[in-house]
């Protein structure tokens, strides 16, 4: 059940932004630290451990590596952020030095070719599969030539450093088996971290906006219950001097247009009050106002909408009052979305109760949830679409971004999400019962959600300003 964005706003979210992830101070701070490293390896292998290594191209090829941060560092500011193309291509550097200096000291006999995963690394968890792919493939090629071609290291007895054949493939597998499983981990795991980033994003866009409906029905509600008493008296005085001036017809013609335009204000107060209210008696509400008030925006988009609200067993038959949370609102709202989007002529919703756990099931007579995408319902971001597509929605192929920002906010308020099919979605559409489709289940404890006996039945206290 994959549903659009609630909001254009959540466009931002829909953006792999790969692009400018990396901020070019950052790749000179790990240059610095591998400078470091190789200039005191190419010492300590030179002085103390009595190796014969070509110190001037060593050198030379560290001072490349200087010499492209010091000009790095002058012409570009300490917050300039690299596109992929320019990450790639300072990373590609990067290893073409390594692997330079690899090839004057013994190729894969060097413990320290193991440092080629670093770039191919690197680029996984912040450049796209295609830069990714080319430098893994770089890599490759790099370690396949220094296996065969590379300046042997020798002792100073003149004695060649040279590991076994067998050791020189072994070592070769094991860095490619490297590159290609570190850098798919660290892509993945980038990848879902940043996903789960954004549909965190999209789920607080969404509560705020929410909320701000909320907050603004609280204003307006407020506004009407100030001007009521002063609208009915302008009303009653327009009214008794309309009486009074029965023979002056173009003053009681003021009159009269007094008295229209304060119903007319009346009216509008009342139409906007109906977006929603935020004072004290509008915070809870029975359980079947609250579903309702969820539904209603589409409960008119020619899908039947049918409710069902009852206790379990023998349970009390009066609704239990419920706090009127608006991420319970919204919550329930994506959910009925997806099931009209999906519907093929009708939804239903039941509502049941216990003493300890509140119940709503929403199920439509749609092709149902396919079994293959059973496990990673309420995931973000799906690859493919966990519906079958909506007759109502041609064409429609949502990231999963609904479901999620409904599990999400649903669990922020104390409940269990289950999804399932109400029946099996290999049977035919002949084989199928009315409720055939898929079926949402969402559970609360009464102790999260549900007023107790004596808030629900005491008294509010005083109305309180409204925070903006």
């Amino acid at each position: 059940m994959a549903s659009a964005s609630p909001d254009v706003g959540l466009d931002l979210v829909r953006l792999d932004a790969r692009s400018e992830w990396v901020r070019l101070r950052t790749l000179l701070v790990l240059r610095w630290l591998a400078i470091l490293g190789q200039t005191l390896t190419v010492v300590v292998a030179s002085l103390y451990l009595g190796l014969r290594v070509e110190l001037g191209l060593c050198f030379l090829a560290i001072g490349a590596s200087v010499v492209s941060n010091l000009i790095a560092m002058t012409i570009f500011p300490e917050n300039q952020r690299l596109s992929d193309r320019d990450a790639m291509l300072t990373l590609l550097f990067d290893l073409s030095q390594l692997s330079f200096l690899l090839f004057l000291t013994g190729g894969l006999n060097n413990p320290f070719a193991l440092l080629i995963l670093a770039p191919v690394t690197i680029s996984a968890t912040a450049l796209t599969v295609r830069s990714t792919t080319v430098l893994g493939c770089l890599a490759v090629a790099m370690i396949s030539v220094l296996a065969v071609y590379h300046v042997p290291l020798v002792s100073q007895t003149g004695e060649v450093l040279q590991l076994p054949d067998l050791f020189i493939f072994g070592f070769w597998i094991s860095i490619t088996i490297g590159i290609v499983f570190l850098s798919a981990y660290a892509h993945r795991i980038t990848s879902e971290t940043h996903s789960m980033s954004q549909a965190l994003l999209a789920t607080q866009m969404a509560l705020a906006r929410e909320q701000k409906l909320t907050d603004l029905g609280g204003v307006v509600a407020a506004a009407a219950h100030e001007l009521g008493t002063p609208l009915a008296t302008i009303k009653l005085v327009s009214t008794e001097l309309l009486e009074e001036l029965e023979d002056q017809p173009e003053l009681a013609e003021d009159a009269r247009l007094i008295r229209q335009q304060a119903d007319r204000c009346r009216d509008i107060l009342r139409s906007m009050g109906r977006v929603g209210k935020d004072d004290l008696h509008m915070r809870s509400a029975p359980f079947g106002a609250v579903v309702r008030e969820a539904a209603e925006p589409h409960a008119d988009r020619g899908i039947a909408v049918l409710y069902d609200f009852g206790p379990e067993g023998d349970e009390d038959d009066s609704q239990p009052t419920i706090w009127r949370k608006p991420e319970v609102i919204h919550g329930l709202r994506n959910l009925v979305q997806n099931a009209v989007d999906f519907a093929g002529t009708r939804i239903w919703i039941d509502g049941s109760w216990t003493a300890s756990e509140i119940r709503v099931r929403i199920t439509d007579d749609g092709p149902g949830f396919p079994p293959d995408l059973m496990g990673r319902l309420g995931d973000p971001f799906l690859s493919r679409r966990a519906r079958a597509q909506s007759p109502a929605r041609p064409g429609y192929e949502g990231m999963g971004l609904g479901l999620f920002i409904a599990k999400t906010l649903l669990e922020r308020s104390g409940a269990r999400v289950r999804f399932l099919n109400a029946s099996d979605p290999f049977l035919s559409a002949e084989d199928k019962t009315d409720r055939g489709g898929a079926a949402v289940e969402v559970v609360w404890p009464q102790s999260t959600i549900g007023l107790q006996a004596d808030e629900a039945s005491g008294p509010l206290g005083e109305n309180r300003p409204i925070t903006v």
